[in-house]
């Protein structure tokens, strides 16, 4: 049944300039710089080398702490540096630079689980570690970190599904 919401703040969403547009598909990069370091916790170490071969999904760049979560490729290629470079952060970052095959490759290990109702919630909860999910505020919060802080406690989730910001 839906629902409707009456009141609170109505912002401008300031999407006058794009609304009316259809959507394009962006052709896929020649290659992809990709930080070691996409969310709030410890920077990831990364786990491949210059001229390695590498597949969507794979994971490039594994977790040094708990507070953080590994890496994966976007693109499937080859790694043609694994170096410094500049990072939204205004820092330079230790990056994993992948030259695009086109192929779109994909890593065996990106599979859905098989059963996932027989699951634990640890079982779940470290599916959701390897899969590198952060959260999509600002510092990108390991999703891993914040579940298991609730494993236990909750019985309710409610999840944001279709988040809209201004632009």
């Amino acid at each position: 049944m839906a629902q409707s919401f009456f009141g609170g703040i109505h912002p401008n969403d300031k999407k006058a300039a794009t609304n009316k547009k259809p959507i394009e598909p962006l052709p896929p990069p020649a290659q992809v710089v990709i930080p070691m370091s996409l969310h709030i916790g410890a920077p990831c170490k990364p786990c491949v080398a210059v001229g390695d071969q590498v597949k969507v999904g794979q994971c490039i760049g594994g977790m040094t702490a708990y507070v953080s979560a590994p890496i994966h490729a976007s693109i499937s290629g080859t790694v043609v540096a694994v170096e410094p470079r500049p990072h939204f952060s205004g820092n330079d970052v230790l990056s994993v630079v992948i030259e695009n095959d086109f192929q779109d490759t994909l890593d065996p290990s990106v599979r859905p689980a098989e059963h996932p109702e027989d699951l634990t919630a640890e079982e779940l909860t470290e599916i959701v570690k390897n899969a590198g999910v952060v959260g999509l505020g600002g510092a990108t919060f390991p999703t891993h970190v914040k579940i298991a802080s609730g494993i236990g406690k909750v019985d309710t989730v409610i999840v944001n599904a279709a988040e809209c910001e201004p632009y």
